[in-house]
Formats: C-alpha cells, structure tokens, sequence
C-alpha cells in the first residue's frame, strides 16, 4: 500500500480545483466532486467560479480549498484514494501532467 501524505494531495487538489474553476474542466470535475465528494463540495466549487468570475481572489480560494480538503482527509481518511484520483485526473485535464 502506498503511502498518501494528506497535506500534498490537499494542497495539490485545491491549486488543481480551483484552476478548473475557471477551465473547461470544470464540468468534468463539478459532476464527479458530486458523485465521489458529495453535493456540498460540487456547491463549494460552484461558489469558488462564482468568485473568482467576480474578482481575483485565487490565492484565497486555494487557501479555503486546501483547508476544506484537509479536514475532509482527517474525518474521512476513506476518500483517500477517490481524491487522489480525482486530483491527478483534473491536473491531467488541465495539462499539468
């Protein structure tokens, strides 16, 4: 089993999340935040697009995003492997990769 340092995959999603906001991918990722995450973080991302369509404030949303993917991993480390593959598949679509 490989080991997943919860603080890289929470960085790493939120610079990759909130770059998709404002992508195509945003989409892609909205729907399958939804069915793997839950509703309440395909809202979040919405509110994050919102914000940033109104202002610049990406610094701030990875912030919000890295903290929110944090604690998601501490009380429910059994998404682990769903958000992995969710960040490594959004920074692919978003060519990082």
């Amino acid at each position: 089993m490989d080991v997943i340092h919860q603080e890289r995959v929470a960085w790493e999603g939120a610079r990759a999340f909130v770059a998709a906001s404002g992508a195509d991918t945003y989409w892609w990722l909205s729907e399958m935040l939804e069915r793997n995450l839950g509703r309440t973080y395909q809202v979040c991302l919405a509110t994050t697009r919102t914000r940033l369509q109104r202002e610049e404030a990406s610094l701030a949303e990875i912030g919000a995003w890295r903290v929110r993917l944090e604690d998601l991993l501490r009380v429910r480390p059994d998404v682990q492997p769903a958000l992995l593959e969710l960040v490594t598949e959004t920074s692919a679509r978003l060519g990082r990769y």
